[in-house]
């Protein structure tokens, strides 16, 4: 007789055959697929919701790659949702697929998901968050790791003090102080999953006595909720012994099976049954991630290493080595010097540690600690790649195109095909150039996701331009997206439709102006026209009621920016023109009466306020509206009052001045006077550095201006060391806050400058006027020198077609 004939002769028949596992577990799943294949069952009962039971045939279809997951969410309130993550290790996933293979039905038979979210809604003190509601998910997980390992076994237990993780205390029995490492050695490393003389059962038979002293000694060990899961499950193990008799297969947590096997009448299951809130659920299949399969927070499984469990359960044999092949293949790519000699040392290194440490195979730290000595130096910068890449990994699951999802779920896979734009775990730059018809497609939906919540792209800047025609983004696809495409599906069926609807309430519902005019950019950014007049229509009607110069202020740089980015995309923006040329007018008004009577915060508030609207006016001025054509001589005028008037503080009147200076407004030797008079012995010490601040302080350029300009240096410097000792303590804080955001080079050259003193300055011709480095008029014979030079630079000569490209005369 066989080695599975004697197997299956040994089942015992009294009952089901119940299959307790731990989740996730590649020694359990290898040990399941033994079990059933001995055991031949008429039907396989798996822990799981049972509105997933006609999502089970699509585990068959040749598109759907784990990991994945169930996701139920309520039709009402798609935010609340709930996970069961099964990867291709996960023994509930061998049970499905084994099943599908044998043409043997397959029944979920934990509480439905209908009661679970009701659950996960009533949970006091879980976040309010969409994807965080599974308890369904992290009840079940008490063997995974949950509570702390140190759990006194005889102390009293109550059901909202204690959470019991029966992994921990079996391992602390065992001797071990890592629950991972025990199990490694107790399951992972037994190979096949058959057990002692060939008996595939015997690991669920010790496993179900294990967790049953540690139920007599623990109750429910703090998962009370599990009382009323496994009632279910004992009446949905009842119905199916009344079809198919006791062959019957059961695939769940080993922490339940000896409630499973504890016999109580139908009665006092119902009972617990009675009366349990519900909501109506749908169900469907969604991709998930390794990254995800390892998070211990909220539904996630809590794995430390799904990279590493999914490699133990894949190799056919000698997984040592080929998991040390498998990370020197990682290193080279990455352009480290690994041999096949680094290889063979690393796996006897490890399988040595393994013998000294009793263990009886070369587990993840053994191996771990191979690779840091032998491949990576001992250091931990390359070994920190090995782990996100390799043990924990960025694998991304996929689900067939026939799993039910809501109709904007299936209008976002439309697009993402034809975009060519595939949602992947491992994080990405895209990088657009919207004058390309495909890259300002891809852009237009990434900004209308963002609006809708869905947050797959995070706008970055871009590293090579700076040009409205680009744009970078950071993408990565999480699974919790699935969720927010859900509850994302109550404003429309396709992509932009919903975006429309969502910008349109939002607008509506905006707190404030700022808000609003940031929403207009966002509707032009993701091309949302139908929305837009409803945008405009708030807009117009919240600038004319906001009197608030702070308010106007803020909303103006972003009403510009859309200007921009409509010019950019071809969008009408006359609309958001007019409104924008409207706040600036009000702003010219109300900003001079509104920088008066100001303490030293709110100075510099407005301050920044100030420099946000003359970039806008900037930008605005050159629309092609007449009306619009003097908007810069009229912001021009008001930054003259503001650096005229004593009654603005210093930083306003500072920033003022250096705003004029820059844009070519006010003459260098009238900014030098300005200066002087701030800085006269009659201005209390406090107000000049605030003026100081303002016209040279930030990441402005400021330093750049006095390494420019040692006139400026010069009166800063004298002034400085005449501020009397009493007062230094006082301005040394604002001192400080101008000149520490500097580039570091920048506060080098000034201090070089300093140090040399006036009219010192190596290397520089002292003109007529007699300041250092400046003279009257342009010296042309120097700046012709350069122009070669130049050319070339621009590609404008070559030199090989006989141009003159003498550059004779540059080092002059």
């Amino acid at each position: 007789m066989t080695g599975t004939e004697e197997a299956v002769g040994r089942w015992p028949r009294q009952g089901p055959l119940l299959l307790g596992v731990r989740h996730h577990g590649p020694g359990s799943a290898r040990a399941v697929r033994a079990a059933l294949a001995a055991a031949r069952p008429q039907v396989v009962l798996i822990e799981g919701p049972p509105e997933a039971d006609a999502l089970i045939p699509l585990a068959a279809e040749e598109d759907m790659r784990p990991p994945v997951a169930l996701l139920a969410h309520a039709v009402d309130e798609p935010g609340r949702s709930a996970f069961w993550p099964l990867a291709e290790f996960s023994p509930e996933w061998v049970a499905i697929r084994w099943a599908l293979e044998h043409d043997v039905p397959a029944r979920f038979i934990d509480l439905p998901a209908t009661h679970t979210l009701v659950w996960g809604r009533d949970e006091a003190t879980e976040p309010e968050d969409a994807t965080s509601a599974d308890r369904g998910e992290e009840a079940d997980r008490g063997e995974e790791a949950d509570v702390p390992a140190d759990a006194d076994a005889d102390a009293p237990v109550s059901g909202a003090e204690v959470r019991v993780d029966p992994l921990a205390v079996l391992a602390e029995t065992a001797g071990y102080d890592d629950p991972e490492r025990w199990w490694e050695d107790v399951v992972e490393h037994r190979g096949g999953g058959a057990g002692d003389e060939g008996d595939p059962f015997a690991p669920f038979t010790v496993l179900e006595e294990a967790m049953g002293a540690l139920r007599e000694t623990f109750g429910t060990g703090g998962h009370d909720r599990d009382l009323v899961r496994e009632a279910y499950m004992r009446l949905q193990m009842r119905a199916a012994q009344r079809e198919f008799g006791d062959e019957v297969a059961v695939v769940c947590g080993a922490w339940h099976v000896p409630a499973l096997r504890h016999r109580t009448t139908v009665a006092a299951d119902k009972a617990l049954l009675k009366g349990l809130p519900k909501v109506r659920t749908d169900m469907t299949w969604v991709p998930w991630t390794h990254r995800r399969l390892a998070r211990r927070s909220g539904y996630g499984a809590g794995i430390d290493s799904p990279g590493w469990y999914g490699h133990l359960f894949g190799a056919p044999d000698r997984p040592v080595e080929r998991w040390l092949t498998k990370v020197a293949g990682l290193l080279r790519e990455e352009d480290r010097m690994v041999s096949s000699a680094h290889v063979i040392e690393a796996v006897r290194l490890a399988e040595t540690l393994a013998a000294m440490r009793g263990r009886p195979l070369a587990g993840l730290t053994e191996t771990t600690d191979a690779v840091r000595a032998v491949m990576c130096e001992g250091s931990d910068v390359p070994l920190a790649l090995v782990h996100d890449r390799l043990v924990v990994g960025d694998v991304l699951g996929e689900v067939p195109q026939a799993a039910p999802a809501v109709p904007l779920q299936r209008d976002l896979d439309r697009i993402q095909r034809r975009l060519r734009l595939k949602p992947e775990a491992l994080e990405r730059e895209l990088e657009l150039d919207l004058r390309k018809d495909t890259d300002a497609e891809r852009s237009r939906l990434l900004h209308r996701l963002e609006l809708l919540g869905v947050p797959w792209g995070e706008p970055v800047a871009s590293r090579g331009s700076t040009g409205t025609f680009r744009e970078t983004w950071r993408l990565r696809w999480e699974p919790e997206l699935a969720v927010r495409v859900a509850e994302a599906g109550v404003w429309g069926t396709t992509v932009l439709a919903a975006a429309t609807a969502r910008a349109e309430s939002d607008a509506v519902a905006a707190p404030g102006l700022a808000d609003v005019t940031a929403l207009a950019e966002r509707c032009l950014l993701a091309e949302l026209p139908d929305a837009l007049p409803t945008v405009m229509r708030v807009l117009t009607d919240r600038a004319a009621l906001d009197a608030d110069v702070g308010h106007l202020a803020q909303a103006l740089p972003a009403l510009v920016r859309s200007l921009r980015y409509g010019d950019v995309r071809g969008t009408d923006t006359g609309a958001l023109t007019e409104v924008a040329a409207g706040l600036a007018e009000r702003i010219f008004v109300g900003l001079p009466p509104a920088c008066t009577a100001l303490d030293a915060d709110a100075a510099e508030e407005l301050r920044r306020h100030v420099d946000a609207v003359h970039g806008a006016v900037g930008l605005l001025g050159d629309a092609p509206a007449p009306a619009h054509a003097d908007l810069r001589q009229r912001w021009q005028a008001v930054l003259r009052v503001l650096s005229d008037r004593d009654t603005v503080p210093g930083v306003i009147r500072g920033r003022a001045v250096r705003l004029l200076l820059d844009g070519g407004e006010l003459a260098q030797d009238e900014a030098a006077r300005l200066m002087g008079l701030v800085l006269s012995p009659g201005t209390p010490p406090g107000d000049a550095a605030a003026w100081i601040e303002g016209f040279v302080g930030g990441g402005s350029g400021g330093g750049m201006l006095l390494v420019h300009d040692e006139r400026l240096l010069g009166l800063v410097d004298a002034w400085l060391t005449g501020v009397p000792a009493e007062a230094f303590t006082d301005v040394l804080p604002l001192l400080r806050r101008t000149f520490s955001a500097y580039e570091p080079g920048v506060r080098r050259t000034l201090g070089e400058l300093v140090r040399r003193g006036p009219g010192r300055t190596g290397g520089t011709a002292t003109a007529g006027a007699g300041i250092p480095g400046f003279a009257p008029d342009l010296d042309g014979e120097r700046a012709d020198a350069v122009v070669p030079v130049v050319r070339l630079l621009l590609g404008l000569d070559t030199v090989d077609d006989g141009a003159d490209n003498d550059l004779v005369g540059v080092g002059r």
